[in-house]
């Protein structure tokens, strides 16, 4: 018996890996059996060519990959991460909270297209991963929406305090804006469910992002 698998996607600086935590404890306290998967796996061999991309060794800009050979890099990660780590967790009805997904490559991969073939590549993208990579398709996908301006001040508190670099889509403000005005746009069409993470410009605390997250969990769980 297949498992599910819960996506959340967003913007850099969106929040997400703060809310599959929260999730996971909060799920694991119910009872539920979960794991959390992150993506690029940073370390794993199959995942170099994706961090070899985000940090500058193709290009010092996103747009100097294109959309279709980026999203080739993160699928192998995907595909390598299903075989070897959590495919037979899934398999047997495990809960799966994935941080990043396919969903990823549509949101930061078609700003990079003409508005008149952003469709023709969202159709090929999740033809290869769900289709010939056979990957499982996502029970939901939580999309957080979390302005830019805002996830860009969050972005640079979190280097100051981990003591890292940005990497090339993070340092692009322009392109972040181009990714969050379109993944609005893939999240309604393709039936993502949104959560508004800010008030303005304010960011709402991770715990009452949590609270509406988990209740539309819940929610997909029981059906």
């Amino acid at each position: 018996m297949r498992g599910k698998l819960i996506v959340l996607e967003g913007t850099d600086g969106s929040g997400k890996a703060t809310q599959a935590k929260l999730l996971l404890q909060s799920l694991e306290a119910q009872g539920f059996p979960c794991r959390e998967i992150d993506f690029p796996r940073y370390g794993n061999p199959f995942a170099e060519p994706a961090n070899l991309y985000l940090h500058g060794a193709l290009g010092g800009k996103a747009g100097d990959v294109n959309a279709y050979a980026a999203s080739t890099m993160f699928a192998v990660d995907r595909f390598a991460s299903y075989q070897e780590d959590w495919g037979r967790f899934y398999e047997s009805g495990g809960v799966i909270i994935a941080n990043r997904y396919t969903t990823s490559n549509a949101v930061h991969q078609a700003p990079k297209l003409p508005d008149g073939e952003r469709q023709i590549y969202l159709e090929w993208l999740f033809d290869l991963e769900y289709h010939r990579l056979c990957l499982p398709e996502p029970d939901l996908v939580l999309y957080l929406d979390m302005p830019t301006e805002a996830a860009s001040r969050l972005m640079r508190r979190r280097e100051r305090e981990t003591n890292t670099q940005a990497d090339i889509h993070e340092q692009d403000i322009d392109y972040l804006r181009r990714c969050r005005a379109g993944a609005r746009e893939i999240a309604e069409a393709q039936g993502w469910v949104i959560v508004n993470c800010a008030f303005g410009n304010t960011p709402r605390t991770p715990e009452d992002i949590h609270r509406e997250a988990l209740a539309i969990v819940l929610a997909r769980l029981s059906h």
